[in-house]
């Protein structure tokens, strides 16, 4: 049966795995061009485009994806909902203040040659610590959004 509720609720799922695939890849492409450093300026500019034009804006169709079926199913209020959007703005943060500005100073360096100077080791230690650390905020809200915890 049509709803307007199941078109949002496959527009947020195809979000969903449109922006964390493509975050889980990060670490496979920095993996492959650590073994090969000819190429890894390719791969840090591919996930800076990967990140800036595909999984960020598939991360803001699932907040408005959400939010819509929020509206027309459940309370705003209900503890999993609110858990899942103080990770969702910790993510933002994370990304925005964090995460691109590494990955831009990673790009330069790369782009200056200084792949062997100590603040490229630097940026690269932290990115290899960072993403995971993301990507464990990210599977909580997973888990929020299936299991729906009334805690």
């Amino acid at each position: 049966m049509f709803t307007w509720y199941l078109v949002f609720k496959f527009l947020h799922i195809l979000a969903a795995i449109v922006a964390v695939g493509l975050n889980i890849t990060y670490g496979v492409w920095s993996i492959r061009a650590s073994n090969d450093p000819a190429h890894l300026g390719f791969a840090l500019k591919g996930v800076k485009f990967l990140d800036d034009r595909i999984a960020n804006p598939a991360y803001g169709v699932l907040l408005v994806t959400g939010l819509v079926m929020v509206f027309m199913q459940w309370k705003i209020t209900a503890l999993w909902i609110v858990i899942a959007l103080i990770l969702f703005a910790a993510i933002v943060v994370l990304g925005v203040g964090f995460y691109s500005p590494m990955l831009r100073n990673q790009i330069r360096l790369v782009e200056a040659g200084q792949t062997s100077s100590p603040e490229y080791a630097r940026l690269a230690g932290l990115s290899r610590r960072f993403g995971p650390g993301l990507g464990i905020i990210v599977l909580v809200i997973l888990v929020m959004m299936v299991f729906k915890p009334s805690l």
